[in-house]
């Protein structure tokens, strides 16, 4: 969004995550980590880079980062959302390749979620309208998904654009997605938003409409993430931005075993019998080690920016998760386009 802010079988993009590591890259604008410095219990920070800040790609900015994706080989794909999708080496990071994305009438979208399926093609969400897209690796558009009616931006539907499909992630085994919406619909209470799932209609065919769930934020923050874990929970990016302050980046894990499908409800008011994602806090980003970075801006933490992009990269050895996130720049001068790697240990799944 512009500036207002146990392994189970995976899906092609997370079983290629579990055996590749992406590093940030080392150089004068790297912060690395000699060894772990912890966020919270179940969180560490192990580098980051500025790297790619305030750079171009055979001719187009590589900034306005909204989204990360595991491709196949263990490349990164990373997505901005002025409709540009770049391929990033797993080592360097640095991009391979850059295609433009447009829609059916050939306009650029504001594209914020990504999601690779298990044949390479990409989906990507734009938050105007809102949509779900299927292009093939060269960019051509090859097919959309439905929305339900009430997502859709006001006076279509009952969401605010800009606030709509911001996170995208498939589920293990690859037979259900999910898109996160930003901001609340409006008859919701504020802070209660909303995550719609397709399943595919075939083992080979698309995605039909399926649940729908209902997650609070915390008070003033938005969705700016979603990734589904090996084992089917979620990890979910909060993010918002005061002005003369800086940003609140907060990393929770989200079960959805005992929501209620919110598909038929609707109005979500917290109301009794209405049972919202469960959601557990990992780490509130602040309380990382600044590891020498630099803000631009006011900042709580200096190493914070926009982060809106998450991705998992792989697994250690002991258990953790490998994490990769991006911050988007919104091609603002006082911003910064910065990767972090992160690592998570998860709690244990509780039955019942």
């Amino acid at each position: 969004m512009r500036m207002r802010s146990v392994l189970a079988t995976v899906t092609a993009g997370l079983a290629a995550a579990t055996c590749v590591t992406a590093a940030a890259p080392a150089d004068a604008h790297s912060g690395k980590a000699p060894g772990v410095h912890a966020c919270s219990p179940a969180v560490s920070i192990t580098s980051y880079s500025d790297a790619l800040d305030k750079t171009t790609y055979d001719g187009t900015f590589v900034g306005n980062l909204s989204a990360l994706a595991v491709d196949h080989g263990g490349r990164i794909a990373a997505l901005s959302d002025r409709s540009s999708l770049f391929t990033l080496d797993r080592e360097t990071l640095k991009p391979t390749s850059v295609v433009n994305l447009v829609d059916e009438k050939g306009a650029a979208l504001d594209s914020e979620g990504l999601a690779v399926d298990r044949d390479g093609t990409r989906l990507v969400t734009s938050e105007t309208e809102p949509s779900v897209r299927r292009y093939e690796r060269d960019g051509t558009l090859v097919g959309s998904l439905p929305v339900p009616d009430a997502l859709k931006v006001a006076p279509a539907g009952r969401a605010t654009s800009n606030l709509t499909f911001e996170g995208l992630t498939l589920l293990p085994g690859g037979h259900t997605l999910l898109a996160a919406m930003e901001g609340s619909l409006s008859g919701d209470t504020a802070g209660i938003v909303r995550f719609q799932t397709w399943d595919r209609a075939t083992r080979q065919g698309d995605f039909r409409l399926s649940a729908q769930y209902g997650y609070r934020t915390d008070t003033g923050l938005g969705v700016s993430e979603a990734q589904a874990t090996p084992d089917g929970r979620l990890l979910v990016l909060e993010r918002g931005f005061t002005a003369g302050v800086g940003n609140t980046v907060r990393l929770y894990l989200a079960d959805l075993r005992h929501a209620t499908d919110t598909r038929r409800v609707d109005t979500l008011t917290g109301q009794e019998g209405v049972r919202l994602a469960r959601k557990t806090l990992l780490a509130d980003l602040v309380n990382c080690p600044s590891l020498g970075a630099r803000a631009k801006q006011p900042q709580p933490n200096p190493l914070l920016d926009n982060i809106e992009g998450l991705t998992i990269t792989g697994r250690a050895p002991d258990g953790r998760l490998q994490l990769l996130l991006v911050s988007d720049d919104n091609q603002n001068a006082v911003q910064t386009t910065r990767l972090y790697s992160l690592s998570v240990r998860l709690p244990h799944t509780v039955n019942g």
